[in-house]
Parts: C-alpha cells; sequence; structure tokens
C-alpha cells in the first residue's frame, strides 16, 4: 500500500489510542477455553439485576415498529424526564448514552486554539474528545485521587472553553460535596462551560448527593449529563442525556446525529424512569455489595479508594497486570485502570452476592500464588 492513509487524518485523531472496554465474557471464553456461563464480569460498571420487567415489556411493545425510523426528536422520552425532573424539553438533549452527550458537547464547543480542562484520573472519553477536535488538554492533578476543584478553576485561561467534571467520579468512586461546587463555579467565568457528568448519581444517598439538576437555572453555562446505563439497567440500548440552557442545547442539536437514539431504546427509557421500584432495588443491592467487598478486601488485608458509585478501585500495592491476568485465567473480569495513570489498581464493579464472592475468592487464590 503506496498511501498512509492515517497521515489524511485530523492530528488529534492521529495520536488517538482507541478507547478500550471492559473485556466482553465471549472473549474470555474463547482464550481460555472456559463456559460463558461459568465467567462473571465485574468490569464495566453494569446493573447486575438484569433488565426489570416494565423494560421488557416496553420493548417487547415496541418491536413491531422496526421498520420504522424513531422519532428523532424523542419526544416522549423528553416529555418523561421533563415531567420527573421539572425541565422544559428546550433544555434536554438526547444522546446514545451519556458519552454520545459528551463527544457532542466536544465537537459543538471544542476547537483547535481553545483548552479543555479535566482532572487526573478522570474519565477517559474527556480527553479522547479534546483531542479529537484539536483543542488543547489541560490535566488538572488530582488530589486524593478525586478532584482538585480550586486547582482545577486555577487552570482556566481566557483560551478555556470546557471544564469537565465528575461527580461521582470514574474510575475512583470520589465526589465532592455542594460547598466546595459552589465555590468552584462561582469562580468559573460565564463565558466557560462546566459540564457536570452524574453518571453514578442515582448510587449516591439522596440526602447526601449534590444534584446538578438544582444549579441549572443559578448557573447558565453549567450542563449536567446523566445516563440510564448504570441504575436504570439499560447499558446495551444506550440512553443518556444533558440538561443545560435552551441555547446550549440548540447548539447540541444542531451537531447531534439524526435518530440517535433508537425505538426500543426510547422506549425502555420511558419505562425505567417509571420504576421507582427497580431504582431503589438497584441502588440497595449497591450498598450491600459494597459493605461486602469492603469487608472481603479488608480481610485481605487491602486498601481501596472510598466509592460512592457502583464500583471499587482496589489498591493491590503491586503492578495490577499480572493480578489481572490471574483473574481472568479464574474467570473472573474486573477493569485494569493503568491507562488512568493507576498503574497498582483494578477497579471492580458491585456485583451480585454470589459474583463478589467469586471475585473475592479468585482475588485471595491469585494473591497467594
Amino acid at each position: 500500500m503506496s498511501c498512509d492513509f492515517l497521515s489524511l487524518a485530523l492530528p488529534g485523531v492521529q495520536k488517538l489510542s482507541p478507547y478500550v472496554p471492559g473485556k466482553p465474557v465471549e472473549e474470555l471464553a474463547r482464550e481460555f477455553g472456559l463456559d460463558p456461563a461459568s465467567i462473571v464480569k465485574l468490569a464495566s460498571n453494569e446493573n447486575p439485576l438484569g433488565p426489570a420487567p416494565s423494560v421488557l415489556q416496553a420493548v417487547q411493545r415496541a418491536l413491531p415498529e422496526l421498520t420504522r425510523y424513531p422519532d428523532g426528536n424523542g419526544f416522549t422520552l423528553k416529555q418523561a424526564l421533563s415531567e420527573r425532573f421539572g425541565f422544559e424539553l428546550s433544555r434536554i438533549t438526547l444522546g446514545n448514552g451519556s458519552n454520545d452527550v459528551l463527544e457532542l458537547i466536544g465537537r459543538a464547543f471544542a476547537m483547535p486554539g481553545v483548552e479543555v480542562v479535566f482532572s487526573q484520573h478522570a474519565f477517559a472519553v474527556y480527553p479522547i474528545v479534546t483531542q479529537a477536535v484539536g483543542a488543547t488538554a489541560v490535566q488538572v492533578p488530582a488530589r486524593n485521587w478525586g478532584h482538585d476543584l480550586p486547582a482545577m478553576a486555577a487552570a482556566i485561561t481566557p483560551a478555556t472553553r470546557l471544564v469537565f467534571i465528575a461527580n461521582p467520579n470514574n474510575p475512583t468512586g470520589t465526589w465532592f460535596e455542594r460547598a466546595e461546587f459552589e465555590a468552584f463555579m462561582a469562580s468559573v467565568p460565564e463565558h466557560v462551560l462546566v459540564v457536570l457528568d452524574e453518571a453514578y448519581t442515582e448510587y449516591v444517598e439522596p440526602g447526601e448527593a449534590l444534584n446538578g439538576f438544582d444549579y441549572i437555572e443559578r448557573y447558565p453555562n453549567l450542563i449536567v449529563c446523566r445516563t440510564l446505563s448504570k441504575a436504570y439497567g439499560l447499558a446495551a440500548l444506550r440512553v443518556g442525556y444533558c440538561i443545560s440552557h435552551p441555547q446550549v442545547a440548540d447548539v447540541l442539536n444542531r451537531v447531534r446525529q439524526p435518530f440517535n437514539v433508537n425505538s426500543l431504546a426510547l422506549a425502555a427509557a420511558v419505562a425505567a424512569l417509571a420504576d421507582e421500584s427497580y431504582l431503589a432495588e438497584s441502588r440497595q443491592l449497591n450498598r450491600d455489595g459494597m459493605r461486602q467487598l469492603e469487608q472481603g478486601l479488608n480481610e485481605l488485608g487491602l486498601q481501596w479508594i472510598p466509592s460512592r458509585g457502583n464500583f471499587i478501585a482496589v489498591d493491590l500495592g503491586r503492578d495490577a497486570g499480572p493480578v489481572y491476568q490471574g483473574l481472568l485465567r479464574a474467570g473472573v473480569i474486573v477493569r485494569p485502570v493503568a491507562g488512568y495513570e493507576m498503574p497498582n489498581h483494578l477497579r471492580v464493579s458491585i456485583g451480585l452476592r454470589e459474583e463478589n464472592q467469586r471475585f473475592l475468592e479468585a482475588l485471595a487464590g491469585v494473591l497467594a500464588q
């Protein structure tokens, strides 16, 4: 081949590495000759409960319309979100997962010559979208594995266009409180858009949570992103959304792909939002599972980063790579996070009680080798 097609790509894209998701069960089964049914996957922060019956029924009802394009505006879902959270439809932007919304924001507002600020140990999509559009990434060192909001505010310059913050943060599970957030927002110029990623907010105890929706009216430059992939159990269908100033939403809808949320996802999301019992069960399962893992890790003499998500980052005190490989051979998939500058940690999703126990037993066996 005489043509170097990579050289034809945008400079930022040339330097990118593809996002690496959690290893699929089927892939591990092929690699080690394992029975897929015997494999435990605690790698992708998925809801271990499985889909809610109400969601399955909604999807079943939508199946006969597969030959039709979905509602490109997602009116029914927007209406359900509006009724649940009290926002006008003009503030809502839908996405193919919140990942899609984050990319929409980057494509709409970042460009060569502007800066995008985010924290060390933050979600990989923030630097990926920044680099892809040719903007300048400004990574601020973390404090105790989490966001150092005063330092992030100090990193803002006249060239800054976007700031990404996550609460709780993935992959560390760290969080910040209302007073910290309010002080941060008070120091951000109004022309700098702050993207508050709340993908895991449903797992925070309601009385404790900093609710980004409470600040939408106060800060017109705030965009709050959420997903239905985690606590609502719709990871396979990909549904996310953001709430913002109507003018910001209008800009995002100009670059949003038509029909970016499919018909089954739209129907499932409406049903999931209405199913309070499923959400409550998901939260309780997560609380119980977190306690189980913390107790088990303590018995193994290991440290971890306190988390308010549906996952926990375990500090192995050594290179986590060989331990990760040992767990794979034992049929347990977790998430290595060396790419997040955390080479000694593994991120473990909260699973069902028996899945958590299987992980703890496999980890003990690998560490004993």
